[in-house]
Order: C-alpha cells, then sequence, then structure tokens
C-alpha cells in the first residue's frame, strides 16, 4: 500500500478534498446496495436539491422525443444512411454469445424494443434511478465477461480503453468513501434494443455513474449518442490501476484553443466570466448539471448558439477544434470517426465555439462546440463527493449531444423504414 506522503505527492490537488467517512452520508451509504441505496433516495427525497431534479427528470421523459435544437424547429434531411464500416457481423454474434449465456429473467430484464421509450432513461448520478437491463455487478462472471467483449467489439481500442478507464476510477471513487457496493468498477447497466442483427436496426445502451454510451446499430453504421463521461477525481494515485487518467486531453486543448484568441476574440467567446455567475438567467446553473445544457433527460431541450464562429478563426485555430471534436469521437470505431469528423467539419460556417469561466493555466471552465450536428460540453464541477465547494479540475464532466434527432438513432429511422420497404417491394417484384 503507498503512503499518505506519496499518496499525496503524486496524487495533487484532490486529496485536499477527501470527505469525513464518519458523518451519515457515508457511514449510510457503507451499509447499503446500489438498490437500497437508490430507494431510499427515491422514497425518502434526500438530497432535496437531487430529488427536485430526478422529479423534473420524468417530467421532461412525458415528452415527445424532439431532440436539442438551437431555436425549437428540427432541421431535416441532415444526417444519411451511410456505410461506415463497422464489424457488425462480430457485433452480432459477441450480442448473440451474451444473450445465450442468461438465464430466461435476465434475457427478459435486458431486452427492450427497438423503439421502446427506456432509450432516454439514461443517467450518470451514482443511483440507479432505472434499474432496467442487467447489472454488471451483479452477473456471473461469464456474463460480465461477454458483458465487456461486446462493449469492446463496438468500440474503438482506444474508445474501449477510456470506457474502462472511467469505470476502474469509479470504482477508485468507491474505495476513497468505503461503499464499494454502490461505486465500483462493474456498477453499471447493460440494456439491448431490438433484436441483435446486421440487417435490422438495433442497439445497446451501458449507463451508470460517470459513463452513459447510447449506441444504435444499423447495418455497417453507428450512432453512438448521446454519450456522457466524467470523473471524479480523474486520476488514480495509487492501486493496481495507478496512473490511470482521463479527460485531461479535451480539458487541455479547450484550454490552449480559448488561449490561442485574439482579446476581441476571446471576449466573443466568453459568454460568461463566472462559472455560477449572476448575470445567468434563471436555471442556467443547478447544482447537479451545473453549467451543462444536454445531460440525462434534456432531450428536447433549446440550446441557442453562443460564442464564436469556427470559420472566423485562423487554420491553427480550426484545427484545435477538429481536434476536440475527435477526442469526443474516440469511442467510434477509426472508419466511422473519419467520417463523422468530415461531416463535423463541412459545418463549420456554423458551428459555434464558447466558454464559460476564466481562461488562465489554472483556472476552472466549461466549454461548448455546437453546430446543427453535433453537441459537446466540458465543465469543471464542484465536489459531489469531495468536498470542494468549488469547481476543480480534478472533477470534469464531458458530453455529446447529435442535435436535430439524432440522438439514439432517431433521425436515421424514418430512412431505414423506407429503406426497409424499398426492399420488400423489390423482393416482391422479383
Amino acid at each position: 500500500m503507498v503512503n499518505q506522503e506519496t499518496q499525496d505527492a503524486v496524487g495533487g490537488e484532490y486529496r485536499k478534498h477527501l470527505p469525513d467517512l464518519s458523518i451519515p452520508r457515508f457511514t449510510t451509504m457503507q451499509q447499503q446496495d446500489a438498490h437500497e441505496y437508490a430507494k431510499v433516495f427515491i422514497e425518502g427525497g434526500n438530497p432535496p436539491w437531487l430529488h427536485a431534479l430526478y422529479l423534473h427528470w420524468l417530467e421532461l421523459l412525458k415528452e415527445p422525443f424532439k431532440g436539442v435544437t438551437n431555436d425549437g424547429h428540427v432541421r431535416p434531411n441532415l444526417f444519411p444512411l451511410q456505410d461506415e464500416s463497422i464489424p457488425i457481423d462480430d457485433i452480432v454474434t459477441a450480442a448473440t454469445s451474451l444473450l445465450s449465456l442468461l438465464s430466461p429473467a435476465q434475457r427478459s430484464a435486458i431486452s427492450y424494443h427497438i423503439d421502446s421509450p427506456e432509450w432516454r432513461t439514461w443517467s450518470n448520478p451514482e443511483f440507479l434511478l432505472s434499474p432496467k437491463g442487467i447489472r454488471l455487478d451483479e452477473v456471473s462472471p461469464s456474463i460480465r465477461d461477454a458483458s465487456l467483449s461486446l462493449l469492446q467489439i463496438i468500440l474503438s481500442p482506444e474508445g474501449y480503453a477510456k470506457a474502462l478507464s472511467a469505470m476502474r476510477i469509479n470504482g477508485f471513487l468507491g474505495e476513497l468513501v468505503s461503499a464499494p457496493r454502490v461505486c465500483n468498477e462493474l456498477s453499471y447497466n447493460l440494456v439491448i434494443f431490438g433484436t441483435p442483427s446486421a440487417t435490422s436496426p438495433w442497439g445497446v445502451s451501458v449507463y451508470g455513474h460517470h459513463l452513459c454510451l447510447s449506441i444504435f446499430l444499423y447495418r455497417s453504421q453507428i450512432i453512438l449518442s448521446p454519450f456522457f463521461t466524467g470523473a471524479e477525481p480523474n486520476l488514480i494515485d495509487y492501486g493496481p490501476y495507478a496512473g490511470t487518467r482521463i479527460l485531461h486531453t479535451e480539458e487541455a486543448l479547450g484550454l490552449k484553443l480559448m488561449q490561442s484568441l485574439s482579446p476581441t476574440q476571446q471576449s466573443t467567446a466568453q459568454t460568461y466570466k463566472l462559472l455560477n455567475d449572476p448575470a445567468m438567467p434563471k436555471g442556467r446553473w443547478n447544482h447537479d448539471d451545473q453549467r451543462h445544457l444536454c445531460g440525462a433527460y434534456r432531450d428536447n431541450r433549446v440550446v441557442p448558439y453562443e460564442g464564436i464562429l469556427a470559420s472566423a478563426l485562423s487554420t491553427e485555430q480550426q484545427d484545435l477544434v477538429t481536434q476536440i471534436l475527435e477526442q469526443y469521437l474516440l469511442y467510434l470505431p477509426a472508419a466511422a470517426r473519419k467520417i463523422r469528423l468530415e461531416s463535423y467539419k463541412s459545418w463549420f460556417h456554423e458551428t459555434y465555439f464558447s466558454w464559460i469561466g476564466g481562461f488562465g493555466d489554472e483556472d476552472p471552465f466549461y466549454y461548448r462546440i455546437q453546430s446543427p450536428v453535433v453537441i459537446v460540453e466540458f465543465d469543471h464541477h464542484s465536489g459531489v463527493f469531495l468536498t470542494n465547494k468549488e469547481p476543480a479540475k480534478f472533477h470534469i464532466h464531458t458530453l455529446l449531444r447529435t442535435p436535430n434527432g439524432g440522438d439514439y438513432g432517431m433521425a436515421l429511422r424514418p430512412s431505414i423504414e423506407g429503406s426497409v420497404k424499398q426492399e420488400f417491394v423489390w423482393e416482391g417484384e422479383r
């Protein structure tokens, strides 16, 4: 075991904010499993601010899906059916192998209709608010391994490594607060929507604390949106996974871009000077999402454009925008990532970069890149488990949305239905 002095030297700032584990919040949590922990929250309503947000989420879920927009109007025909070279046969084989290991009850729990509204019930807090699917820390090692193998074959190698790192950091947090039954590296639920197929649409959802991936698959095409990735802290500084760190590249690239702007450009990009600015309208900041606009249950949010246009930036600055977007596409296989990135770049004439907070080397901050075909957000947060009352660089939330109905592959579905009908006609004519 690494001694405390060494941990402080390696781990840095976050260790100054370790919580008092003798307070009721943690002594209670340490005695509960994930289901007991969630039940107490849902029935007891504590903490009140988070419970109020949860109730608001349930009201938002009642709205028919529309998609995130910049002005309340969905722009059509932005997302074509296309070959993205994903290994769909291998993915179907992995999914079928997983299903073959499940009991009838587990198969029933994991399987949802392709059009189920349960697509939209992912959330990133540690509370198990929607206990669907199978939970990886509650199944046999063979089922757990098959589940991870499915995720591995869907994602790029570097994307899978990032997801695994997020899960391991969550396990590290569970160790820090002595509550491994609530937070561990397998405290994630997996759901399959539709029937795994090389020719029909289906999908996979993996969600839990600080990692939520919504994956829609159709033939050789993949839509991985929305997703959420976070970490508190974002570095493991001792134990078998020491040195694991995530989200620092997105942080460094965002800061580099903001610092590269001229003072006039910085003034245009910076929508608020303070992370919880008195100038913000009511609702622009909340305890859970803080500055994020497109988190859990925000499927229909109107997010007006803010900041500076990418097309107004220099070639070097536009390259930084591209590098940031590429980091957010890391989960995608290489061919799909390249196609998606080219699509994003084609919209630089309507791509906005906006910033909240300071932009000195040590300042925490928020930024967003937004266009008709993508929204990415980056935010430094105050403590949830750690005690820092102000946002800090060791607690990070990131997310990606596909606006104008693109999340969950929704914008593709009418085209898929038309394609299937056309094939049926052709077969009938034969």
